[in-house]
């Protein structure tokens, strides 16, 4: 895919920030020191008054914009995935997710794809914390036009959200005029008969090269973007396993907690059906150079397409 243009999508949710800053008036955004990392530095440059830095200190930050929101802003607090969900979760449960507030919260760096910054930074247990906390919204966009939507579905919604960004970049493979971005509706980006990918995040390009290369062994597998993991998109995994009778869950994230169990919570409920998660198996990660990482924890294509053949 070196033709393809790639982009991060922490980096598309800073640009987003600033599109809907000039939409809505209401939208402000707190950082914890890391503007220049999280990219809400591009929002700050062009509305420095609705930016707050509030330093080392996650917790505080997200009490600020609890507060704001009760007086009808839209706050978007953002930080490392680790610190946004991980060091800040009592204070996300407590003074967004209890009162139910409207609080964005926008998570960058998130999964093994940190890559150099080591196993302390690689939020692999995000998605599993936020699902728990009742009404929160879990968003996980696979590119730049997807992060793009998301922050502003995002805006759109009354209530918390939690979006997960990336640092490294990743293809753009939603750049096409039929795409339609919606809360809680998974994408068919792939149709195939003979098992379904379903996938979250930096893993989705990945797996439309691997179905790729299953084809060329006559394995044809669908796959589906799940863009939100809360609320999950139920009636069409249920359809797609029905369809095809076997399932593959893929996610930067670790398989406890993350997509890969809510797909199988489904799935149990309502069509039992025989299920592969791929994602890191309760493993932390290690400090390396993000693509290498991706390859030695099997989440590249070339990775996924092995597990799947074996699996299949």
């Amino acid at each position: 895919m070196s033709d393809v243009k790639k982009i991060a999508t922490r980096e598309s949710y800073g640009n987003a920030l600033v599109e809907v800053g000039k939409e809505n008036p209401n939208v402000v955004v707190l950082d914890a020191d890391l503007a220049a990392a999280t990219k809400t530095g591009t929002f700050k440059k062009v509305f420095p008054e609705r930016h707050i830095d509030c330093g080392i200190a996650e917790c505080n930050m997200t009490g600020v914009a609890a507060g704001l929101a009760t007086t009808g802003k839209i706050p978007f607090i953002s930080s490392f995935a680790m610190f946004a969900a991980g060091r800040n979760f009592e204070q996300v449960r407590n003074s967004i997710g209890y009162p139910h507030l409207n609080v964005k919260i926008g998570a960058t760096h998130a999964g093994i794809s940190v890559g150099e910054d080591g196993a302390s930074h690689q939020c692999n247990e995000d998605i599993a914390l936020m699902r728990t906390i009742p009404g929160m919204v879990v968003v996980c966009p696979s590119d730049d036009v997807e992060a793009k939507a998301a922050v502003k579905a995002a805006v759109e919604h009354e209530g918390p959200v939690y979006l997960r960004f990336g640092r490294l970049a990743v293809p753009v493979i939603n750049d096409r005029p039929d795409y339609k971005f919606e809360l809680g509706k998974g994408v068919v980006l792939r149709e195939g008969k003979d098992l379904t990918i379903v996938a979250t995040g930096l893993p989705v390009a990945e797996c439309l090269a691997a179905a790729d290369m299953l084809a060329k062994d006559g394995i044809d597998a669908k796959v589906i973007n799940i863009h939100t993991i809360k609320p999950l998109d139920e009636e069409l995994i249920i359809a797609a396993a029905k369809e095809t009778g076997k399932v593959v869950t893929v996610e930067e994230h670790s398989v406890i907690g993350g997509l890969g169990s809510a797909v199988c919570d489904c799935l149990c409920a309502n069509a039992p059906t025989k299920v592969l998660k791929i994602g890191m198996n309760d493993k932390f990660g290690e400090s390396g150079a993000a693509v290498a990482l991706l390859h030695k924890y099997g989440l590249d294509a070339e990775g996924i397409y092995n597990k799947i053949k074996e699996w299949a």
